[in-house]
């Protein structure tokens, strides 16, 4: 490895420890290596597969990584997570990584149309010895599932009436989305389906990044 190189990882390095300590989001050794092998991961295939728009593994670091990291607290609790059209694996990866460790109890399944995404997030799963995750190549209207998860999640992949219409019969009765949004979507909050409320709307702050960043949940009503 070259000295640029090494200068890199440290640098990015750096930046998830201080994030994640700004989060308040406490990362062990384990998921702080998993976390940047992940990065190191999306940035080789993306060169290939154009899994994101964002190119630089700094700017990768913030507007993926720590954004992706600021939404855990969310998630504390849950059981059996969908993550739909989950990409490059964005929250869905961030989330098993912290889980394996921090919330071992946790699942989280992701499910995109794109086979080259979920080929990617497949192998991610495999390198890094995620048990507790599983990959579907579906549209997730067409899902189907033994088992219903108590939350189901989406990082800007559709219109709130959309990914509750598509998505609703995967979700257990007392369940909850959580959608993340940048800035606050009211009008899609105005145009929800007839039987589902939001509960709370929570602005996020990522370390780093200059951009407005929101939590829809939303429940049955």
């Amino acid at each position: 490895m070259s000295e640029v190189d090494t200068n890199v990882d440290g640098a990015l390095a750096a930046t998830l420890r201080d994030g994640a300590q700004k989060l308040g989001i406490g990362l062990n050794d384990v998921q702080q290596t998993q976390l940047l092998a992940y990065l190191a991961l999306l940035a080789k295939w993306n060169r290939t597969y154009n899994l994101t728009s964002i190119r630089e593994p700094a700017q990768m670091m913030t507007h993926h990584l720590l954004d992706s990291l600021a939404v855990i607290p969310a998630f504390i609790g849950a059981k059996n997570v969908l993550d739909v059209g989950a990409g490059g694996g964005l929250p869905g990866m961030v989330l098993a990584i912290w889980g394996m460790t921090s919330q071992p109890e946790m699942r989280v399944s992701m499910i995109d149309t794109v086979h080259k995404k979920t080929a990617f997030l497949t192998q991610v799963k495999a390198e890094m010895g995620l048990k507790n995750v599983r990959v579907h190549t579906a549209r997730v209207e067409q899902l189907e599932v033994p088992q219903k998860f108590d939350v189901i999640t989406s990082r800007a992949f559709a219109e709130l009436s959309d990914f509750i219409n598509w998505s609703a019969h995967l979700l257990t009765d007392d369940g909850q989305f959580i959608a993340l949004k940048g800035v606050q979507p009211d009008d899609e909050i105005a145009r929800l389906p007839n039987g589902w409320k939001v509960t709370e709307v929570r602005p996020i702050l990522v370390p780093g990044l200059d951009a407005e960043r929101h939590l829809i949940y939303i429940r049955r009503a």
